[in-house]
This record gives structure tokens, C-alpha cells and sequence, in this order.
């Protein structure tokens, strides 16, 4: 009987390691700096591939994989003279995703490292985030 329990309790902790990335990954945003592309995924089905901005030359918009700190709907930059930053999604410190009115630029690096989306996208993804939560969600920039 230990035995088929010891067995029974490792088979559980296997399964759940195995089904929690599942979890956390229900949206998967993943940003390419060098294309200036943002490819979105949700349940690991593509949605959207949409133009972004990321940082313009002398600013850095950092790689890496996190998962979102907090939203902030009609958030306004302190650091930049009160710039607006609508649908935001804080993703590692300063950094967010959010919409920009520099639309003609999106596709181009021109940002002081956050990822700016058009306004329209920002916003579903925006609301997709929230929906699924922030736990559930992972947001990827790599080179």
C-alpha cells in the first residue's frame, strides 16, 4: 500500500509540473525587435501578428520572457511629459505594451524601450490579458 501511494503521489506532482506552463502561457505575446512585429497566441493558436515600435537608437527595449506586473487603462508616462500610454500592460519594471498615437511610425523603432501597438490592437490585447489574467499570460521580446 506505500508503495501505490509513494507511486500514486509522484504520478500527481509529474502531472501538475507538466500542466502548470500550460496555465501560464493561455495568451503568449511574443515581440520581435528586429522585425518590429508582435505575434500574439492564445491556447497556443495564432491570433494577430501586428506592427509594433520598440526602442529607437539610444534607448533599449529588453529581451527577455516575463510575466505582466499590472494594467493600467489610461496610464500617463511620468518620465516623459505626461505622454499617454492607453491600454498598458507593465510587463518588467517601466517597460510596458500600450497603444500609441505615433501610428505612422509603428513598424519602425521609435519608442524609449516600451512596445507601442496600435491603439485598436492595444486594447484587445488589453482586454484579452485581463480576461485570462496576468498569471496566465507570458511576454516574450527577443532580437
Amino acid at each position: 500500500m506505500r508503495n501505490f501511494l509513494t507511486a500514486l503521489v509522484l504520478g500527481l506532482a509529474i502531472a501538475l509540473a507538466n500542466f502548470a506552463p500550460a496555465l501560464a502561457e493561455r495568451v503568449e505575446v511574443r515581440v520581435s525587435i528586429s522585425r518590429q512585429v508582435m505575434t500574439v497566441f492564445h491556447e497556443g493558436r495564432k491570433l494577430f501578428e501586428w506592427p509594433v515600435s520598440t526602442a529607437k537608437s539610444g534607448y533599449v527595449t529588453p529581451a527577455g520572457s516575463w510575466t505582466p506586473e499590472f494594467l493600467s487603462r489610461d496610464h500617463r508616462s511620468r518620465r516623459y511629459n505626461n505622454a499617454p500610454m492607453p491600454w498598458a500592460i507593465f510587463y518588467h519594471g517601466n517597460y510596458a505594451i500600450h497603444g500609441t498615437d505615433a501610428v505612422k511610425r509603428l513598424g519602425k523603432p521609435a519608442s524609449h524601450g516600451c512596445v507601442r501597438l496600435h491603439p485598436k490592437n492595444a486594447k484587445i490585447l488589453f482586454r484579452m490579458v485581463k480576461a485570462e489574467g496576468m498569471q496566465n499570460t507570458r511576454v516574450t521580446i527577443v532580437q
